[in-house]
């Protein structure tokens, strides 16, 4: 079912800031008729199921629901409130945004070596690796460590990435890590001495009213997550747990994946982005802090990077029409999230294309495909 929201859904609308309809400026029709594109993708076997939210001029123009949330162990219907691993849509979503709270708060520069605050990260040009280093993907970390296989407890984390040997001379190239990320949420947590789940729900999540976002969903909230992979390791299709082995043997809290949402509270989280900062007469950020964050700061190593985010470049996620201002990430799940203030508006895309298997390349090509119908629809 569609939902095409106006002021007279002030139910559905919860707390998202509306204008009259028209303001949206996006061909509706056309818009609605995304339906044969995504159902011919879902055909293809791309992926299962979908949800599509897309916003514009703090209009909620387009909540759709696409396919199954699940075929195995048994078929269930994708609604537009289901809930979905985020994967990595948890470095932006969550780390980035603790990270924007940590130096609004006078708590943590983005200069500040990663030494001052785990002094066994230290030695062999450790040194020099700073917070701005583990945000913009240039730190020397290599991308991936199988932790979950190597090592006994979530206890031995630090001091195994503290002792890995860095790939590169730090800030001299952009290696996509998710090991940076990792220890930026062991780093927030230490700043504000409790756990990332806790604090960002406290700073960011029960703020905005993103009801439906945290980590380790339990009861209906769980219930209503989609199945994503099969998991070798624990022996079941995963619907509710994190799909990330390395954020699985941390607890399903970790600084790279383990963040669960929906479209909508990522909805809200987008326009809060776009506001400025400010989201149902809440500051959360100001708006130097989000433009210090969404600008790039990896140019001269041609990458589009910015702190956290990835900026819209040639063979981007987001395809080919959005500004060059355009930020937003990707999830291994099958999720993305991406903010365009020139146009004033956000897409938010989630899938569950790692279900049944991740043995499944073809929402690299899918992801521009939609978002290049999406944007076509601007008036």
């Amino acid at each position: 079912m569609y939902l095409i929201c106006d002021l007279e859904y002030s139910i559905c609308m919860s707390k998202l800031k509306v204008g009259d309809l028209s303001d949206a400026k996006l061909d509706h029709d056309r818009l609605k008729n995304i339906d044969s594109l995504i159902n011919r993708l879902i055909l293809e076997e791309c992926f299962p199921g979908a949800v599509i939210a897309v916003g514009r001029n703090n209009v909620l123009a387009f909540l759709q629901s696409y396919g199954y949330a699940s075929l195995y162990p048994a078929k269930e219907k994708m609604t537009i409130d289901k809930v979905f691993d985020l994967a990595s849509l948890t470095k932006v979503v969550c780390t980035t945004s603790m990270v924007m709270k940590a130096v609004e708060d006078g708590l943590i520069r983005l200069d500040d070596p990663i030494s001052y605050f785990i002094p066994t990260f230290s030695g062999e040009k450790r040194d020099k690796v700073t917070i701005w280093h583990l945000l913009t993907h240039t730190s020397g970390l290599p991308p991936h460590v199988p932790l979950y296989s190597v090592l006994s407890s979530k206890d031995d984390v630090i001091d195994y990435i503290s002792k890995l040997k860095l790939e590169y001379t730090p800030g001299t190239k952009v290696v996509y890590s998710d090991l940076g990320f990792i220890l930026l949420g062991i780093i927030i947590e230490k700043t504000f001495d409790t756990t990332l789940d806790v604090i960002s729900q406290e700073k960011i999540f029960i703020p905005l009213g993103m009801n439906d976002t945290m980590f380790n969903p339990k009861g209906k909230l769980k219930e209503r997550a989609v199945t994503t992979e099969y998991c070798k390791l624990r022996k079941r299709f995963l619907k509710g747990e994190v799909h990330d082995e390395n954020s699985w043997f941390m607890g399903g809290v970790a600084g790279h994946a383990g963040l669960f949402s929906t479209a909508f509270d990522l909805s809200i989280f987008a326009q809060m982005l776009l506001n400025g900062g400010v989201y149902d007469n809440k500051r959360i950020f100001s708006k130097t802090t989000i433009e210090e964050f969404t600008r790039i700061q990896t140019g001269h190593l041609n990458k589009n990077r910015a702190l956290g985010w990835t900026i819209k470049g040639r063979q981007c996620s987001c395809g080919d029409l959005m500004s060059g201002k355009a930020f937003g990430h990707t999830g291994f799940t099958g999720t993305s999230i991406w903010i365009d203030p020139t146009y004033n508006m956000f897409i938010i895309l989630l899938t569950n294309r790692v279900h049944p298997t991740r043995e499944n390349e073809c929402i690299l090509r899918a992801r521009p495909l939609i978002h290049n119908y999406i944007m076509s629809t601007i008036i």
